[in-house]
């Protein structure tokens, strides 16, 4: 045996181990996480994200490199203004709608830190019912309530989460625009702009199906409550709520075009009762 052949032969159980080490490694590392996220994310007043070293920079180190290993683009690019909102408001969205839910607020948060796929951070719909039927709601009419102010805030919420989203996303096509008519000095400026155009995407995509797993949530609760403590005007307000709430969503699955919110409103307004107004036939004489 050479000596070259001797090193190469020396140095592949070397390099194999050093690999097997490092994932033996992140594995762990990823495990710690995975049981430190099971508090979820911290909030404060009016429920917002409050700061965080495990949930804003632990984790997030964690779930950049598990997205690598998926092979998902990953961007180091620092973020624009209009992206770290587009992230803060979209966390509004996307986390359960019950706050204390830890089951799918530890979904959402290892999504929202790419330890698990985005659009995988899917909160389990039958949790909301659970909830309402808690000791926390003394009133049987309170539960319907809470549907109602629950889905009329998301809808709320919509079209601010929508405007800084148009806003990011025309920034990405000048991004793309300046990419194909500017030579690029390193391979890691091509990859972290394609990589950052393609995180911003996933994430509008996310809130969307988000959106509509809260519908479902709201709607199997109504359902459910219904039959357990049924009642006799509060029925219509929830629906109604949840009926506006729908139209907003289609507007976030869309990729937030406004046209769908224009063409929803002209549907809203017609009306069969001015249908051929001042064309009636004069009536008959007998």
């Amino acid at each position: 045996m050479g000596i070259g052949e001797a090193v190469q032969s020396g140095s592949t159980p070397s390099l194999a181990r050093r690999r097997g080490t490092q994932q033996k490694a992140f594995l762990a590392t990823l495990l710690l996480v995975a049981v430190l996220a099971g508090c979820t994310r911290p909030t404060g007043d009016f429920d917002r994200a409050r700061p965080s070293v495990v949930h804003d920079d632990l984790m997030p180190a964690v779930g950049n490199e598990a997205a690598r290993l998926r092979g998902d683009p990953v961007s180091k690019f620092n973020y624009t203004n209009d992206e770290k909102l587009l992230r803060k408001r979209g966390w509004t969205l996307i986390r359960p709608p019950w706050t204390k839910d830890w089951i799918g607020g530890t979904m959402v948060e290892l999504s929202r830190t790419r330890v698990l796929p985005e659009t995988e951070g899917r909160v389990p719909p039958d949790l909301y019912l659970i909830y309402l039927r808690s000791d926390k709601f003394q009133s049987s009419d309170a539960r319907y309530d809470k549907i109602a102010a629950d889905a009329k805030g998301d809808a709320e919420l919509v079209m601010p989460f929508c405007e800084v989203a148009l806003r990011v996303q025309k920034a990405d096509n000048e991004r793309l625009r300046v990419l194909k008519s500017k030579p690029v000095t390193t391979e890691e400026t091509y990859d972290g702009a394609k990589a950052r155009v393609w995180e911003n995407r996933v994430m509008i995509k996310w809130v969307g199906q988000a959106l509509r797993y809260r519908i479902i949530a709201y709607k199997k609760a109504l359902d459910g409550l219904e039959i357990e403590t049924p009642t006799r005007d509060r029925v219509w307000k929830v629906n109604n709520a949840i009926r506006e709430l729908e139209g907003q969503v289609r507007i976030a699955e869309s990729g937030c075009d406004l046209s769908k919110r224009r063409v929803q409103d002209q549907t809203v307004k017609r009306s069969r009762i001015f249908t051929g107004w001042s064309t009636e036939r004069a009536p008959v004489q007998k």
